[in-house]
């Protein structure tokens, strides 16, 4: 446009267009905000010449460890290794308790071996009765019809078993005796009563000695009369 239409038209009213503002230069240490002069947020420092050869000080490493993390134990003080333990136990307390130790574990041994014997022995004592019953299989000679009661003492008691005349000479001689077979008493022979002995010898409840005097048999005296009412 030439300078008189310009001149003309600013005479008219027109204004002149404004001119652009001209922006100033960014400065290569301007913060990301704009504001110039200022250090961006958390930018280190420039390095110094000699701070790369400075040797750590002492007390470096606790200042920059996070709190409770630069003392021995943990942090606070009277929390060291220690902390929480009480009063330790002294050389008597220590015997005692191993004396004790070692009593209880001797019961508890006891109480073991004690149960394992009372087993084995139920289990001879269950196999010895059963060869026993195989043993007296046939072997009996108790007589229904017997009228006369032979009385004897068997495990604290007074026991009886009924025999007749000839059985009762041949008990009283030695020649017969009795064994107590699952709560009966059987009347067997001789030969047969030392069989059973030799496998379950508590089922022996009679062996008469001939030899025995009264006082030491009463029962065997024929003449010896128990009133059949009597409890016993």
């Amino acid at each position: 446009m030439s300078d008189t239409l310009r001149d003309q038209l600013l005479g008219l009213g027109f204004k002149a267009a404004p001119k652009p503002e001209r922006k100033p230069d960014r400065k290569p240490d301007a913060r990301r905000d704009g504001r110039p002069g200022t250090k961006p947020q958390g930018a280190r420092p420039p390095a110094r010449p000699g701070d790369a050869a400075r040797p750590p000080r002492e007390g470096d490493a606790a200042r920059r460890a996070p709190h409770g993390k630069g003392r021995p134990g943990g942090g606070r003080p009277g929390q060291g290794q220690n902390a929480g333990q009480g009063k330790p136990r002294s050389r008597e307390d220590i015997d005692l308790a191993k004396a004790y130790a070692i009593r209880a574990q001797k019961e508890k041994d006891d109480r073991i071996e004690a149960e394992r014997v009372k087993q084995e022995e139920a289990r001879l004592r269950r196999e010895a009765k059963a060869k026993l019953d195989v043993l007296l299989e046939g072997k009996s000679l108790n007589d229904a019809a017997a009228e006369i009661a032979r009385h004897f003492n068997y495990g604290g008691k007074i026991k009886r078993i009924y025999v007749n005349a000839d059985q009762l000479k041949a008990l009283n001689a030695g020649e017969l005796g009795v064994l107590q077979q699952n709560g009966r008493y059987l009347l067997v022979t001789a030969a047969v009563l030392d069989e059973a002995e030799a496998v379950f010898a508590p089922s022996v409840a009679l062996r008469v000695d001939p030899n025995a005097t009264a006082e030491e048999d009463p029962y065997a005296d024929p003449a010896y009369q128990v009133p059949d009412d009597l409890v016993w």
